[in-house]
This record gives C-alpha cells, sequence and structure tokens, in this order.
C-alpha cells in the first residue's frame, strides 16, 4: 500500500474518486503540507503546479493506502499532464512528519502563473475537469498517457460542449432516463475527435421499447460561424483553407470558401469565441454580432453544435496569412459585393454548408442591417 501527497486538482474528492474507478472507503485522508513549496496555478491552463519555495508551504491532502492499481491508474491520469511521482517529506496537521510520494511536473515545462485556489478552481473549473477526467480514464488501459495528453485540449473542449448541451431543453417531455436504454456504452477512439458507440433502444412513438439498435457518434465540441459583413459598403468576407474530409471523399478542391469558423474553448461563451475565431482567422474586429441561430450540424453523425453569426465591421482588406500556425491553419480571406456573392450562391460555387446557411439569413435581415 502507498500514500500520496495531493497539492492541486486531487484534492477534489469527486475528482479522486473518478481517476479511482471507485469510492474512497478503505482509504485514510487527512490535511497536510509540503514544507518549503508553493502552489501556482500554470499560465493558459486551469490546472496548478506546485514549485520549491523556501518558507512556503504547500497545503493539500495525504491519502494513505493506495493499491497498485490505484496508484497505476494515477499515473495514467498524472501521466497526461507530464507530472511524475517524487519521494517527500510532508506534515500533518497535527504535527508529525511522513513520507509520501508527490506527484511534480517535469522541470521547465509548465510557466507558474499567480497563486493557485482551490475553492476558486472548484467554482470555475471542477464540472468541466471532471467531464473530461470520465473520457480520459475510459481510454485507461487501452492507450497510453502520452496520447491523453495530446488529445487534452480537445477532450477538454468536447466537455465543455457536453455541459452546454445538457442545458439545452426547449421542452420536450420525454425523458431520456426512461425512454432510453443502453445496454453498453464503448468509447472506441480518441485523438482531435472522438468515436463512441452504443447499443441502446429507445421508445419510439406508439409508445412501445424498439428493438437493440447500435449506433456510433463522431464526439465533438461546440463550434461558432461567422460570416463578416459591412452593412455601409455592402459586403462580405469570406476564408478560405484546406479541409482534409473534403479531400478524403475524393473531392478535387478541398480548397473551401467559408465563413469564418473554430470551437468554443473551456471557459469562453460563443459570442467570446466568434470574437476570437474572426480576429484570428481574417484579422477583423467587430462592432456587432447578429445571433442567427443554433444547431447541430448533423445530428445522425456528430454531436457538433454551431452557433451562427453574423458579425457587422469595417471590411476594408484581405489577408493570406491568417488563422493559428500552431493548429495548421493556413487561411487567405476575400471580400465580395453582396450582389456578387448571392450570385455565386445562386451558382452553386460554393460548397460548405453554414455560409449558405448565413447567406439566406443575410439576404432576410440586409435591408435591416443596412438600415
Amino acid at each position: 500500500m502507498s500514500d500520496l501527497f495531493f497539492y492541486g486538482t486531487l484534492r477534489h474528492l469527486p475528482l479522486l474518486e473518478c481517476v479511482l474507478g471507485h469510492a474512497l472507503s478503505n482509504e485514510k485522508i487527512s490535511q497536510a503540507s509540503l514544507p518549503d513549496h508553493a502552489v501556482y496555478g500554470v499560465v493558459d491552463e486551469a490546472f496548478p503546479m506546485i514549485v520549491p519555495e523556501e518558507g512556503s508551504h504547500a497545503e493539500g491532502l495525504l491519502v494513505q493506502g493506495f493499491c497498485p492499481e490505484d496508484l497505476s491508474r494515477l499515473a495514467f491520469y498524472e501521466g497526461g499532464f507530464d507530472y511524475d511521482l517524487s519521494p517527500q517529506g510532508v506534515v500533518l496537521a497535527d504535527g508529525p512528519r511522513v513520507e509520501a510520494s508527490v506527484f511534480f511536473p517535469e522541470p521547465g515545462l509548465w510557466t507558474p502563473d499567480r497563486p493557485w485556489s482551490l475553492q476558486t478552481w472548484v467554482d470555475k473549473w471542477s464540472e468541466v475537469t471532471l467531464v473530461a477526467a470520465q473520457e480520459e480514464l475510459a481510454y485507461y488501459g487501452k492507450v497510453n498517457a502520452t496520447t491523453i495528453s495530446r488529445n487534452f485540449a480537445p477532450i477538454r473542449t468536447r466537455a465543455w460542449a457536453k455541459l452546454a448541451a445538457r442545458k439545452r431543453r426547449t421542452g420536450d417531455p420525454r425523458d431520456t432516463e426512461k425512454d432510453v436504454i443502453v445496454q453498453s456504452h464503448r468509447r472506441a477512439y480518441v485523438n482531435y475527435f472522438g468515436v463512441e458507440e452504443l447499443d441502446l433502444q429507445y421508445r419510439q412513438h406508439d409508445g412501445t421499447m424498439g428493438p437493440l439498435l447500435h449506433r456510433s457518434g463522431l464526439m465533438q465540441g461546440a463550434a461558432v460561424v461567422v460570416l463578416p459583413y459591412d452593412p455601409v459598403r455592402d459586403t462580405v468576407l469570406l476564408v478560405e483553407q484546406f479541409r482534409a474530409p473534403v479531400f478524403l471523399i475524393d473531392d478535387p478542391e478541398p480548397w473551401m470558401w467559408e465563413p469564418v469558423a473554430g470551437m468554443i474553448d473551456p471557459g469562453e461563451t460563443p459570442e467570446q469565441a466568434a470574437y476570437r475565431e474572426v480576429q484570428e482567422e481574417a484579422h477583423v474586429g467587430l462592432d456587432v454580432l447578429e445571433y442567427a441561430g443554433g444547431a447541430y450540424s448533423s445530428s445522425g453523425s456528430s454531436t457538433e453544435y454551431v452557433h451562427l453569426y453574423v458579425g457587422l465591421g469595417d471590411l476594408t482588406r484581405t489577408i493570406d496569412n491568417g488563422g493559428v500556425v500552431s493548429e495548421g491553419e493556413d487561411i487567405r480571406t476575400q471580400i465580395l459585393s453582396y450582389d456578387t456573392f448571392m450570385k455565386k450562391v445562386d451558382n452553386n460555387e460554393f460548397k460548405d454548408l453554414p455560409l449558405l446557411l448565413m447567406a439566406n439569413w443575410l439576404a432576410r435581415h440586409r435591408d435591416r442591417l443596412r438600415g
């Protein structure tokens, strides 16, 4: 049996139990601290790191009695953050000093930010972290921690989208707790996208439960689509970029003209994501966002939910170097007059469905926007 000291997110017991895969029952939990260390947030991340700091005390929990399987699951989870165990002497709240293992980050990997607060993290990030951990731990024993580390960002994006989806009610009286029976649920693949499989039955329109069906879903986060429009000049801005799925289906023109689009990051509202994406992809600052609706992009195959906007602003220049280089984006833009844009729509020159949706919305609201 082994003893570990937790100074960060695993002090949140629901998360610790998720990682372990069982409730804490036989383990002994005590308040403790690690002398000459302090806990700081990580720059641009939602988790903390521990650093040597003479005279400080890193507060945390000492958990005693972990079995080898517990340690293996913890190493898998923390390894995804590039943290490894190190033996340390921790001090219990009632005075005695004991030996325990502590997860330390790889030296130089992270940059410390401000002092970290557990309660602040619980209030803002614990829910999405727990949902993300459920997906990560589903791959325990199937992939290595490096694979999870490489896909940490999209997993959190999917978790943030799942929390938003749980609030997406329109008044349907049916209850999935009673009207959907899941026989098995498997997470089959993890990467930038995930794939999950189900064997299920659902209640049919005649009130009976239907046959057992095998279904799968492409697991994605939520996204924003923004069509920049200049109501003074009566022009729209489009972006062009290479799309691998279009290439994979053997379309000879995988460079697509589209509206600005991107995923909603954890902690972001759709509006914040819309402004950020237009700046990143088109180098344009918008004045106003007009909400044009939200919907699932392909509900028979994908979990992606898209928020549609027309963004109003001054469109005066195009670029050939938009996008985020670290994400492999290579984007150029063009500005079209409204009449030219709609002529291309009517001539079926565009192959992007959100762009066609936005063109129709703009046609119905153009007079109001110009007024």
